[in-house]
C-alpha cells in the first residue's frame, strides 16, 4: 500500500472514530434525561453505548471489519430497547434513537467506500439500520418520522463524507509531493549552478593564471615560483576530486592541506557531504583521525566513492553505513546497506565499476577489496589498505 492510500484510510478512520464517539456522547446525554427509559433499561443502555464506544474507537486498528460489524449490532440493540416498555417514545428517546440510527452507527460509512465488500457491509447494515427505526416507530405507536428522516439523512451525507475525503485526500497528497519533487529539483540545480561558479572561480584564480604565465613563458617570475606555483594548483585539484570544497583567504590565495600526510576524517567528511548532496545519506562510524600517504589515501578514497556510487545507483536505498577501523599496518572501511542485495556470482568479470575501479585500484596500492551480498539482505564491501 502506498503512502498516500495509507494516508487516506488513516484519515477516514480518524473522521469516523470522532463521527461515532460524538453521536455516541450525544446518545447518552438523552438517555440520562430522566424518565427517558426505566432504570433496568437505562443500565442496559449504558453497557451497549460503552461497547459502541469501544468499537468506534477501535476503527483506527489495523482490522476494521468485525468493529463495523460490532457497532451495526450494538446500535441496533440500543434502539430495539426502545420497543419494551411499549409506550410511545419521549421526546429524548426520540432524538437518542435518531442519533443513533443517523451518526453513530452510519459513521462506519466513512470508511466503508474503499473496498467492494464493505460496500455490500454497508448496504446491508444501512438496510437494517432503516428497518429497525422503522419498526420502533410504528410498534411503539410514535408517529414522529424525524428520526426516520435523520437516519436516512445521516447515512446519505456521511457515505458521501467517505467518499469526497477518499477522492480528494489523494489529489491533495499527490499535489504535495509534486511540489516537493520541484521544490528539490530546482534546489539541487540551485546548488549545481552555485557549485559550478565556485569551481569557475577557483579555477580562474589558480590554475587558469598558472596556464597564463606559462602561456607567457613565464615573463617576470622565477622558475622556482612557477614550480611553487604549478604544486599548489594540482593540490587543489585533488582536493577538489576529493570532494573538498577550499574556501579563499583572499583574493586568488587558497588555503590546503599538506598533500604528503592527511587526516582521514577530514576527508571522510567531504565525501559525506558530497553524496549527501547526490540524495544519499552516509553514516560514520569508527576512527577518523588516521593518516595515511596522500597516494594510499586517493586511491583508499576513490575506491570508497565508488561503492557509496554503486549504493546510490542499484541499492535501492537512501542510507548507508560506513564503519572505519585500523591497526598497526592496516586501515580498513566497511561500506553496508541496507538494500535489495544481488548475488556475487552474477559480477562480470568485465564490469569496470567493481573490479577496476575498486579491486584493481586497492591492489595497486597493496590493498584488497572483498564483497558479500545475497539477494533481500543488502551488500557489505570490505576495503583494506595498507598504512
Amino acid at each position: 500500500m502506498s503512502r498516500i492510500q495509507k494516508e487516506r484510510d488513516r484519515l477516514l478512520s480518524v473522521t469516523a472514530r470522532n463521527v461515532g464517539l460524538t453521536a455516541t456522547a450525544t446518545a447518552l446525554f438523552c438517555m440520562s434525561i430522566p424518565g427517558t427509559l426505566p432504570l433496568p433499561l437505562y443500565l442496559a443502555s449504558v453497557v451497549l453505548l460503552a461497547g459502541l464506544a469501544y468499537a468506534q474507537f477501535q476503527l483506527t486498528s489495523q482490522h476494521v471489519t468485525p468493529w463495523i460489524v460490532t457497532i451495526v449490532i450494538a446500535g441496533v440493540a440500543l434502539i430495539l430497547l426502545n420497543l419494551l416498555p411499549a409506550v410511545p417514545l419521549n421526546p429524548a428517546a426520540l432524538s437518542a434513537a435518531g442519533i443513533l440510527a443517523g451518526a453513530a452507527i452510519p459513521c462506519v460509512s466513512i470508511l466503508s467506500v474503499t473496498s467492494t465488500r464493505r460496500l455490500i457491509l454497508l448496504g446491508a447494515a444501512g438496510l437494517v439500520t432503516l428497518a429497525t427505526v422503522s419498526l420502533t416507530l410504528m410498534v411503539t405507536g410514535s408517529r414522529l418520522w424525524e428520526p426516520l428522516l435523520f437516519t436516512i439523512a445521516g447515512w446519505i451525507a456521511l457515505t458521501a463524507t467517505g467518499v469526497w475525503l477518499s477522492r480528494t485526500v489523494p489529489r491533495t497528497l499527490k499535489r504535495i509531493s509534486t511540489m516537493s519533487r520541484a521544490y528539490r529539483v530546482e534546489r539541487q540545480a540551485s546548488e549545481t549552478e552555485a557549485r559550478r561558479r565556485q569551481g569557475a572561480r577557483l579555477l580562474h584564480d589558480t590554475v587558469l593564471a598558472t596556464l597564463t604565465l606559462l602561456a607567457h613563458s613565464g615573463v617576470g617570475v622565477s622558475v622556482a615560483a612557477l614550480r611553487e606555483q604549478a604544486a599548489e594548483d594540482a593540490a587543489l585539484l585533488r582536493q577538489l576530486r576529493l570532494g573538498f570544497t577550499p574556501d579563499p583567504t583572499s583574493s586568488g590565495d587558497y588555503k590546503l592541506k599538506p598533500v604528503e600526510e592527511s587526516t582521514l576524517g577530514n576527508t571522510l567528511e567531504s565525501v559525506k557531504q558530497r553524496f549527501r548532496r547526490m540524495g544519499l545519506e552516509v553514516n560514520w562510524h569508527g576512527t577518523g583521525q588516521v593518516l595515511l600517504p596522500s597516494d594510499v589515501l586517493d586511491d583508499f578514497l576513490l575506491a570508497l566513492a565508488e561503492c557509496l556510487e554503486n549504493v546510490r545507483r542499484h541499492s535501492g536505498v537512501s542510507e548507508a553505513h560506513v564503519t572505519i577501523t585500523d591497526d598497526e599496518t592496516t586501515v580498513r572501511a566497511m561500506v553496508t546497506d541496507a538494500g535489495k542485495g544481488f548475488d556475487v556470482a552474477t559480477i562480470e568479470e568485465g564490469r569496470l565499476g567493481y573490479t577496476e575501479s575498486i579491486v584493481a585500484r586497492l591492489r595497486d596500492i597493496g590493498g584488497n577489496a572483498r564483497l558479500f551480498s545475497s539477494p533481500g539482505s543488502g551488500t557489505t564491501v570490505v576495503l583494506e589498505v595498507p598504512k
